[in-house]
């Protein structure tokens, strides 16, 4: 199936708060395995960024767009599903890469000033962040193309990523690994820690000139 190519250079057109939990909605709804939630979209599109820029620079649409639904109908490329139809999937690409897009100038840009999609539950006055959704969807990128990552996971600034997400093949995440992801303050923690982890990661990978 054909889709329109990232464009780097094209206009900063960010998802209003209605418009995220529009998508947000739409891929809860969808009936596919592996679809993607918004937290888990948002990482996955954050990797793509944040990354070594060969990976989203040489791989086409195809190659990492449909992942974020569970992947294309196998019925050919005039079939919608898991959409209700055409037009939903052209709408859906098009918010996606409109946040990829945005993403990418919050990253370039304004780098303090961004602000993941994270899951936060609420007990009484507390609120507790869980990035895992995040951090899956970000190491699902990885997987696009591990050798282009070579031995940056070896970096123990980064283990709250592969702790949070589920952890990398041959990617040993450090001390984190016998954290608890079932008590609430441990997730918390870790979650907390992440941001400031990608942002490293993106200073490491020096992605700043394939993101802008």
């Amino acid at each position: 199936m054909d889709y329109p190519r990232y464009d780097p250079a094209s206009p900063v057109t960010p998802l209003t708060a209605a418009e995220l939990d529009a998508l947000d909605r739409l891929l809860q709804d969808l009936p596919a395995d592996g679809v993607m939630s918004l937290d888990g979209l948002d990482g996955y599109l954050t990797a793509l960024l944040v990354g070594p820029p060969a990976v989203l620079a040489t791989l086409a649409t195809a190659d990492w767009l449909p992942l974020v639904w569970g992947g294309d109908d196998e019925a050919g490329p005039a079939a919608a599903a898991p959409f209700a139809s055409k037009r939903q999937r052209k709408t859906t690409v098009v918010m996606v890469l409109r946040h990829l897009r945005h993403l990418s100038q919050q990253l370039v840009d304004t780098p303090d000033a961004w602000q993941p999609i994270f899951s936060i539950a609420e007990q009484g006055p507390q609120e507790w962040t869980d990035a895992r959704d995040w951090c899956t969807g970000f190491l699902q990128a990885v997987d696009l193309q591990p050798a282009a990552w070579d031995d940056i996971w070896h970096d123990p600034a980064l283990a709250p990523l592969l702790v949070l997400g589920g952890g990398l093949e041959g990617a040993a995440p450090g001390g984190a690994a016998a954290d608890d992801l079932d008590d609430p303050a441990v997730c918390d923690r870790l979650s907390r820690a992440v941001p400031e982890a990608v942002l490293h990661l993106r200073g490491r990978a020096g992605a700043s000139t394939a993101a802008g």
